[in-house]
């Protein structure tokens, strides 16, 4: 005969699962689940400080299913009150600011030149950032040719919409809004609304109201 199942713990496990992907919910458990919550996630993120040159500030959430590597010279410094979805995939080097938020699916690889993302910018489901770019000389295979990274620097309060991209040397100014599915190759202005593939300027949040 089955035994019964302990509902309590499936609820738990459960809800790590929901809390994995959608993170935001985390800071604002109630007493009665940070119980729980709070030492997982504690002991998640020693586990990934002591393996990886990682550094994560105060009451950040990451999920397990996230994958998080950072060499030596090639760290990931991580704000407080950040979160970072399941199935992401961060390498170094990387700088995050307070309170950013990475979504799942997400891809950043900050190459040699570094990504760094500045203070509440959210970056939604399956984005990519490289900060990097191969040769393409045509006499040599590309995966045998040196790689150039010039970095990425996107500013604060930045809105990145799901599926979009970001390619190496772009800056993105404070308050910008990238729309979904954009492709960036220029830099972006601050309080810029851009959309479309070529990415185009369509607005300036200052006038949203």
């Amino acid at each position: 005969m089955q035994a019964p199942l302990d509902k309590h713990v499936d609820y738990r496990e459960q809800h790590k699962q929901r809390l994995a992907y959608m993170p935001w919910l985390y800071f604002s458990l109630k007493p009665k689940h940070l119980v729980w919550a709070k030492p997982w996630q504690e002991e998640i993120q020693a586990q990934l400080m002591a393996v990886e040159t990682v550094s994560i500030g105060k009451e950040c959430f990451i999920a397990p299913q996230a994958k998080l590597f950072a060499e030596p010279g090639r760290d990931i410094l991580i704000g407080d009150r950040c979160m970072i979805a399941a199935d992401s995939f961060l390498h170094g080097p990387i700088v995050m600011g307070n309170e950013v938020a990475i979504n799942h699916g997400c891809s950043l690889d900050g190459g040699r030149g570094k990504i760094v993302i500045g203070d509440q910018t959210r970056i939604a489901n399956n984005v990519t950032i490289y900060a990097f770019n191969h040769g393409m000389h045509p006499d040599t295979p590309i995966y045998q040719q040196s790689s150039q990274s010039k970095g990425i620097v996107i500013g604060k309060d930045v809105w990145i919409g799901a599926q979009a991209g970001i390619v190496d040397g772009v800056t993105i100014g404070d308050c910008a809004v990238i729309g979904m599915g954009c492709i960036v190759t220029k830099d972006v202005p601050d309080y810029a609304i851009v959309a479309g593939n070529p990415t185009r300027i369509i607005g300036d949040r200052r006038d949203k109201k």
